[in-house]
């Protein structure tokens, strides 16, 4: 039996954890923990490439081999597509390494395969491809980008799914007014767009150049010990507008990036809650930290002027960072997420002082999780509003599509 190297051992082990379920980010991270740089970075661009460009992948098989995706077992499409993305997408693979290590990994799996698959590789070439739809060529389900043309206009949706299509710059936060560490090489650079007004006037759009204070981003490795913080979620937490003295909640705050962010200012009181106690462990020591589960009644018996919540969603203004997400995720999900969503507001909003403000933010695109939720909170709570309202959209901005409300009494 041929040797197969580590890197693309653990990438068709990930590529198959996360078939099974799990999410590519971490199950790379848990099966990574023993290879080297070099070889967990191999693993770490086989993996987010094949699922990136699945589609194209698929359709590409499916010209090579004549037969349907379906059709073939799972072992042998893990195989291929492994195999494919390396020999077309990749530039500095040995072609000899690519094929034949894909044909052993399939011998060690569906070893009747071994000749099929052999035959396939040895007809892949870098030549031009006619992609036979948008969806394809894009790779992205269409109904996704039928909801985006929708929802945002076609030029706006095919730039979500192009972007999807591209490794995310790395940004780290560093305290407002300072540099980097020592050792960190970073350059501070931000571009925000946003989509401003209350219900009534949503067609009005206000593109403006801020600088994101704080957000650099990295030009090398990330030394060990510091946090990647997305440049679209530092954009967020600012419009909570946090000023010193002011009591702070968050409901959804692990891993902890945006509370650390609001602890930049002084405030008299800070409280990071979370539903996972695994995921609250991830946020630093540095406020009280609660487990607890956001959609029912909250054991605080103090208002907060600000309360934040990041809350849970379907995650698809992330499909660069999570590509999984574009194959896993169903139209019936949206609303199963709004449903939480809109209890967490109404369990917030009990807790929020007179003239304070409640941040609400998602990284999804879907309108259930966003404006429905909103337009839903304010059918409900009367002498509510929305002070401002944001769009980052992947593709228009860097970093993660997210949504972002202000509310207001």
């Amino acid at each position: 039996m041929g040797k197969i190297s580590p890197a693309r051992t653990v990438a068709f082990e990930v590529l198959r954890d996360v078939a099974a379920g799990a999410y590519a980010s971490d199950a790379l991270r848990d099966r990574s923990r023993t290879l080297d740089a070099r070889d967990a970075g191999l693993a770490s661009q086989i993996v987010f490439g094949c699922l990136r460009f699945q589609a194209q992948l698929d359709y590409l098989i499916h010209v090579y081999s004549r037969r349907k995706i379906d059709d073939l077992d799972a072992p042998v499409v893990l195989a291929l597509r492994m195999a494919i993305y390396q020999l077309r997408y990749l530039e500095r693979i040995p072609a000899h390494a690519a094929v034949h290590e894909s044909v052993e990994l399939v011998k060690q799996h569906k070893r009747a395969a071994t000749g099929f698959v052999n035959a396939v590789l040895r007809k892949v070439n870098r030549k031009a491809v006619s992609w036979p739809d948008e969806a394809t060529e894009l790779s992205c389900p269409e109904w996704l980008l039928a909801r985006w043309r929708a929802h945002f206009g076609a030029d706006a949706a095919r730039g979500i799914a192009k972007a999807a299509l591209v490794e995310p710059a790395a940004y780290i936060r560093v305290r407002s007014g300072d540099d980097p560490p020592e050792g960190v090489f970073a350059e501070r650079t931000s571009d925000l767009a946003e989509r401003s007004g209350d219900f009534a006037e949503r067609t009005q759009v206000i593109a403006e150049r801020t600088q994101i204070e704080g957000a650099w981003r990295l030009l090398a490795p990330l030394p060990a010990g510091m946090r990647l913080h997305d440049i679209g979620s530092q954009a967020i937490l600012p419009l909570l507008d946090l000023r010193a003295g002011q009591t702070y909640l968050d409901l959804c705050s692990a891993p902890g990036n945006k509370t650390l962010q609001a602890l930049e200012t002084p405030l008299s009181l800070a409280v990071a809650c979370d539903v996972s106690e695994r995921r609250l462990r991830d946020v630093p020591p540095v406020c009280p930290r609660v487990v607890l589960d956001a959609t029912r009644e909250l054991p605080f018996s103090r208002p907060f002027d600000r309360i934040f919540i990041d809350a849970p969603c379907s995650g698809t203004g992330t499909l660069a960072r999570n590509p999984e997400i574009k194959w896993r995720v169903r139209e019936q999900d949206f609303a199963r997420f709004r449903e939480k969503q809109l209890q967490i507001i109404a369990q917030g909003l009990k807790l929020l002082a007179p003239g304070g403000k409640l941040l609400y933010a998602t990284c999804s695109l879907e309108e259930e999780e966003n404006e429905e939720v909103i337009r839903g909170t304010l059918a409900r709570e009367p002498g509510l509003r929305v002070e401002r309202e944001m769009w980052r959209l992947p593709g228009r901005e860097e970093g993660d599509g997210f949504y972002a409300a202000v509310l207001t009494r």
